[in-house]
């Protein structure tokens, strides 16, 4: 008698086990992790002032608006953005310091990786 109300137990819990599996929306999380990382990844475009072994600083005009007369005006004023690299980095020409470079990035820990880099002379 033991033997059978093991089974049955074994079989019931088997049974619950695959309705909960089954209740779970396919693919899901995969789904909100590819938007997630699509959301934090941006791009910017300038000139290279500095090279460093595992870092580059790109200087980027920054457009704001003037308040000094009644019509909004956009100014450009420089900004530098420093970017890492590690091995995921593809690089596409050579970082040298005056190069035009377009750089699509991810913020992580308060830094910016570089995912790309693509160099113009």
């Amino acid at each position: 008698m033991k033997k059978e109300v093991r089974m049955g137990v074994s079989a019931l819990a088997s049974l619950v086990l695959a309705a909960a599996i089954w209740a779970l929306p396919p693919g899901n999380a995969a789904k909100r992790t590819a938007n997630t990382q699509t959301a934090q990844t941006q791009s910017v475009s300038g000139k290279i002032a500095s090279v460093e072994k595992t870092s580059f600083t790109l200087t980027v005009a920054s457009d704001r608006m003037s308040s000094q007369s009644q019509e909004p005006k956009r100014e450009n004023s420089p900004k530098t953005m420093a970017f890492q690299v590690d091995k995921n980095t593809t690089v596409d020409g050579k970082l040298q310091v005056g190069a035009n470079a377009d750089v699509t990035y991810r913020e992580e820990g308060g830094s910016n990786i570089a995912i790309s880099v693509r160099v113009t002379p």
